[in-house]
Formats: C-alpha cells, structure tokens, sequence
C-alpha cells in the first residue's frame, strides 16, 4: 500500500508537539477518534486545553496557517473554516526551526503568518514573530 505523504506528516507534527509540550510539563491526551476537531489535549493543573496540528514548512522566512480544515473523497478536494469555538489552540510544527509555536484562533481572522526570520525590508509593524509563540496560551486566556 502506498505511503500517504500528508498523512506522514501530519502524524509528525503530533510526535514533536506531543514531545515539546510534554518536556514542559504537560500531560498529553489523545482522542480516540480521528473525527474529533482536535488532535491531542494538553492537561496542566486542572485544565485542559485542546489543540489541533499543523505541520508547515517556512515560506520566504515565515510560517503561514489558514484556520480551514480539508480533506479528498471521491468527489474530489473540500476545504471548510475551522469551528474556533471547538479548539483552544493551534499548534504548529516547523521541519525548518524543528520548533513548535501555539496560537489561540480566536485572537486571528481566517489565517495567521509568524514570522521565523525577520523580513528582508525590515517592517515590524503588524509583523508577529514566530518565537514570542512559542508557549502554550494559559488555559482559559482565550480571547472572546
């Protein structure tokens, strides 16, 4: 049977945000569906907060995330915006920085770009710099 690419990828994305939020204290909980709108639950003093993967790779020194979900069936390729209310965060993991950065949907409009390397014409105005996402957003911070 053939290697399905994304899927590979996907699955790496969890590993290493499984691993980062582990080695900073969380305990990590599975779904035990792949329907679920989440992909794994980070659990810390009480609260848990759900978050859904994506693997990116950096384009032009910067990390680009559209909240949509997207999937192929025989009819061909569908793509739907996110239910922001049915996950806390976004966490998003960077063959290119091997790091992962967090970030609360709500507090953006239908996407969010990071900036991994500062840009070649020096603006920093409206620019979000990838390693000021590095943590996971408190619990219960959401932005309403």
């Amino acid at each position: 049977m053939p290697r399905h690419h994304t899927k590979d990828k996907g699955d790496l994305g969890v590993a290493k945000v499984h691993a980062d939020l582990a080695a900073k204290g969380f305990t990590i909980l599975f779904p035990a569906t792949e329907h679920a709108p989440f992909d794994l639950v980070a659990y810390e003093a009480g609260k848990f907060t759900r978050l859904q993967v994506k693997f990116r790779s950096m384009r032009a020194g910067a990390l680009t995330v559209k909240f949509r979900s997207s999937w192929a069936d025989r009819a061909g390729t569908h793509s739907t915006p996110i239910d922001k209310t049915s996950i806390d965060a976004v966490a998003i993991y960077c063959p290119d920085t091997d790091q992962c950065y967090y970030v609360d949907p709500l507090a953006h409009g239908s996407s969010v770009t990071l900036r991994t390397v500062p840009s070649r014409n020096g603006q920093q105005a409206g620019v979000l710099d990838a390693v000021a996402y590095r943590e996971l957003p408190p619990a219960g911070s959401r932005s309403s």
